[in-house]
């Protein structure tokens, strides 16, 4: 009975362990989860102290801002103007010179800039062709006129032929076919004459043919002018017809008359009753814009563009200046015609400045002006009427003064800023 209550121990013993192996041990992946619960939410409070810290800095960094001088309101400028347009100079008189035939240019005697009569040799194309011509014509017609002296000789001879022998038949010495044949002879010889005189004419209007041909090698300045454009060099092929995208030129150059400058402007269609022929102007170009230049309504183009419900002005330059260019932008401020014996304009008050320099306040208006330390200071001005297309300030700021335009929302008195002007 004792040895078979000994046996099963081992079995238990072993059960046991086998038990224990199978157990999931949870504590060491604990500590892992939690590490990385740390880390997330160390880098989430990083990122939000970052942004934080970039808004705070944005805020106090200064705004850009963009800014412009306030000018006066003088009379006769563009303060007593009814209405303002933009446009370009332009050249009434302005050719691109070519060749009337098609050659080989030899020589070019133009650079860009350089001023030509009306007459000067451009450029000068290969005449082997054209003298060639020329000679034979000059040698066709000193045939033609040896010609002539030689029938004119044998005519002098019949005529006399036929006398005497209309003298024989009288007297009946000769048959009447001996003078019929004297009177053809002489009536042959005279129709050969003419028949040479023709020739020699023809031989004449073949010369002329040649010469022009010979001065068609040579391209001449139509007009006087400034040549702008040099199209050719030599060795190019020219020709007066387009060459179908091929490498023959179309020109030598482009020459214009300076003194043919005017402006051209396109006016609405809904403003064009605002402008009469004659009418006063004062023009300012894009390249200088503190100098007026007067001038004066030239005509009014009697179209419309339909496209752009726009109607185009010519306008006289009336002062001429070598910095006066065609295809320069200029805006021109079309003025009020006065009488001759009209009164001195009174003095305008105040300055102008763009719309969009001026908030409204309230019941009133501000400007944000920007001193030397580069800090705004608020300004409570007074405006009054606006004139073309600018606010006119009354009282609250003086000329030369720089405003902000389009001022932020967010921008206040004595902030500074940071001027982005070009």
């Amino acid at each position: 009975m004792a040895h078979w209550d000994l046996v099963p121990e081992p079995a238990t013993v072993e059960q046991s362990d086998l038990l224990k192996q199978l157990r999931i041990d949870r504590g060491p992946a604990r500590v892992p989860r939690r590490r990385g619960r740390l880390l997330a939410i160390l880098a989430l409070l990083v990122l939000v102290a970052g942004v934080g810290l970039w808004l705070g800095w944005a805020r106090l960094r200064p705004p850009v801002v963009q800014t412009t001088a306030a000018r006066a309101a003088a009379p006769g400028g563009a303060a007593g103007s009814v209405l303002d347009a933009s446009g370009y100079v332009t050249a009434r008189l302005q050719a691109t010179v070519s060749a009337k035939i098609t050659g080989k240019v030899t020589e070019v005697l133009i650079e860009e800039g350089m001023r030509v009569r009306e007459g000067a040799v451009l450029a000068r194309l290969d005449d082997t062709e054209a003298r060639a011509g020329l000679g034979l014509a000059q040698a066709q017609l000193v045939a033609a006129r040896s010609q002539l002296a030689e029938v004119r000789a044998q005519l002098e001879q019949a005529e006399r032929d036929y006398v005497r022998q209309q003298g024989l038949f009288d007297r009946q010495l000769v048959s009447p076919q001996s003078l019929d044949a004297a009177l053809a002879q002489r009536d042959m010889l005279r129709a050969r004459l003419a028949n040479v005189q023709e020739q020699i004419k023809v031989a004449q209007e073949s010369l002329a043919v040649a010469q022009v041909q010979l001065d068609n090698t040579v391209i001449r300045a139509p007009f006087s002018g400034v040549v702008i454009a040099k199209s050719a060099q030599p060795g190019e092929m020219i020709s007066p017809i387009s060459a179908g995208g091929g490498f023959t030129r179309t020109g030598i150059g482009t020459i214009v008359d300076m003194d043919s400058l005017e402006i051209q402007v396109d006016v609405n269609e809904s403003y064009i009753n605002r402008v009469t022929p004659g009418q006063p102007v004062e023009a300012t170009l894009n390249a200088y814009p503190d100098w007026k230049i007067p001038g004066a309504v030239i005509a009014i183009i009697p179209t419309a563009d339909r496209s752009k419900a726009t109607v185009k002005v010519r306008i006289a330059i009336k002062t001429r200046d070598a910095r006066i260019v065609p295809d320069m932008g200029v805006r021109v401020g079309f003025l009020e015609s006065k009488p001759a014996d009209a009164a001195p304009a009174p003095t305008v008050a105040g300055v102008l400045v763009p719309a969009e320099a001026v908030r409204p306040d309230g019941n009133g208006s501000v400007v944000f002006v920007v001193g030397d330390d580069k800090k705004v200071q608020r300004r409570v001005v007074t405006l009054g009427p606006d004139v073309a297309g600018q606010r006119r300030v009354v009282s609250g700021l003086r000329e030369g003064e720089r405003v902000v335009l389009a001022p932020p929302p967010g921008l206040a008195n004595g902030q500074a800023v940071r001027l982005g002007d070009k």
